[in-house]
C-alpha cells in the first residue's frame, strides 16, 4: 500500500477498517487498493463514498491541492492551482477545487451557542439605485456570528433566497443551540425565536443612522466586511450566484481556524473531513452551468 492511500486508511478507519455494507471489522487487502470484508465479501475502496470516490488523479495530487489551499492566506484560485499543480485541464483544477471547498463543512459540525448575532448582507454586484434586503443582482447572505467577550467567536453563513422568516428560522435552528440569546436588528421575519427556544435580543435600527448598525451588530458587520473583501480580492467578484455556497464554506472553514498557527493540524482536518463528506458528481458541482470556466 502506498504512503498516500495509508495516509487515507488511517484517516477514514482511525480504530480500524469498518465495513460500509454489514459493519464488520475485518477485511483482507486486494488488488487495486481494494478491501473485502471478510464477513460478506463486499469490497470497497478507502476512497469509495467520499470527495475523492472515482478521481483519476493520483491522491498525491490531492494532498498537493490540500496543502496549496490551506497555505494560501487568502486561498486559491483555479486557475493558480492548475498552474501550481500542472495540471493539463482548467475544468481538473475547478473540480479539485470545488470538491475540496465542500469538504470544508464537516457533517455533524457543532452549533453555535451563548450570544449570537444575526443579520443578512447583500453579496454581489449592484443596482443602481437598490440599496437594502430585495436587490435583484446580489445574492443574499444570512450570518451568525458567536459572540467572544468583545472579539468573535465561531461564524456560520448561507445563502438564502430572500430575508423571510421562511429561510431565517431555519437557518438559526441549524447554526445555533436553542437556548441561545439571538441578537437581530428589528428585522419583522426574526420575530417568534422565543417560540423556537432562544432568547432574543432586538436591537431597532428604525430612524437611525445606517452607520449605527455597525455599533449594535459590530460582529456580523465585521465578518460582512472581510467575506466581501476577500471575493473582491481572492476572487475579483467573479462567483456565478449558484457555487456562492462553496466560497461561503470556505470563508467560514478560514475564519473559525484563523488563530491556528499549524498549517499541518489544517492540513489534516481537511483531508479528515475529505474522507467524511459524500461524493459530488461533477454535473451537481457545475449546477447546470454551461462552462465553469467562468466561475473561478
Amino acid at each position: 500500500m502506498n504512503s498516500g492511500r495509508a495516509y487515507l486508511v488511517a484517516l477514514r478507519w482511525p480504530e480500524g477498517f469498518v465495513c460500509g455494507s454489514c459493519g464488520a471489522r475485518k477485511a483482507w487487502a486486494a488488488q487495486r487498493g481494494r478491501f473485502i470484508c471478510v464477513a460478506c465479501r463486499h469490497p470497497t475502496t478507502v476512497s469509495a463514498g467520499t470527495i475523492f470516490q472515482d478521481s483519476h488523479l493520483p491522491l498525491r495530487l490531492w494532498f498537493r491541492a490540500i496543502w496549496q489551499i490551506i497555505s494560501q492566506k487568502n486561498g486559491a484560485s483555479a486557475l493558480g492551482l492548475q498552474r501550481v499543480l500542472g495540471l493539463g485541464s482548467y475544468q481538473t483544477a475547478w473540480t479539485v477545487l470545488h470538491k475540496l471547498r465542500r469538504a470544508m463543512v464537516r457533517p455533524g459540525r457543532d452549533k453555535l451557542g451563548g450570544r449570537v448575532e444575526v443579520d443578512e448582507t447583500q453579496v454581489g454586484g449592484s443596482t443602481p439605485g437598490r440599496k437594502g434586503r430585495g436587490v435583484p443582482s446580489q445574492a443574499l447572505v444570512v450570518i451568525a456570528a458567536q459572540e467572544d467577550g468583545r472579539g468573535i467567536g465561531r461564524i456560520r453563513l448561507a445563502r438564502i433566497p430572500d430575508g423571510s422568516a421562511k429561510h431565517l428560522h431555519p437557518f438559526i435552528q441549524g447554526a445555533i443551540v436553542q437556548g441561545s440569546c439571538v441578537h437581530t436588528d428589528g428585522w419583522k421575519p426574526y420575530q417568534g425565536l422565543e417560540q423556537l427556544g432562544y432568547q432574543h435580543e432586538v436591537s431597532k435600527l428604525k430612524g437611525q443612522q445606517i452607520s449605527a448598525a455597525t455599533e449594535l451588530l459590530p460582529r456580523v458587520h465585521r465578518v460582512a466586511a472581510l467575506l466581501k473583501r476577500w471575493l473582491l480580492g481572492t476572487h475579483q467578484g467573479a462567483i456565478a450566484p449558484e457555487h456562492l455556497d462553496y466560497y461561503l464554506d470556505e470563508f467560514t472553514f478560514r475564519f473559525n481556524r484563523r488563530s491556528s498557527a499549524s498549517r499541518g493540524k489544517l492540513f489534516y482536518r481537511l483531508a479528515q473531513q475529505g474522507v467524511q463528506v459524500s461524493p459530488v458528481p461533477y454535473q451537481m458541482l457545475v449546477g447546470g452551468a454551461n462552462n465553469p470556466k467562468h466561475h473561478p
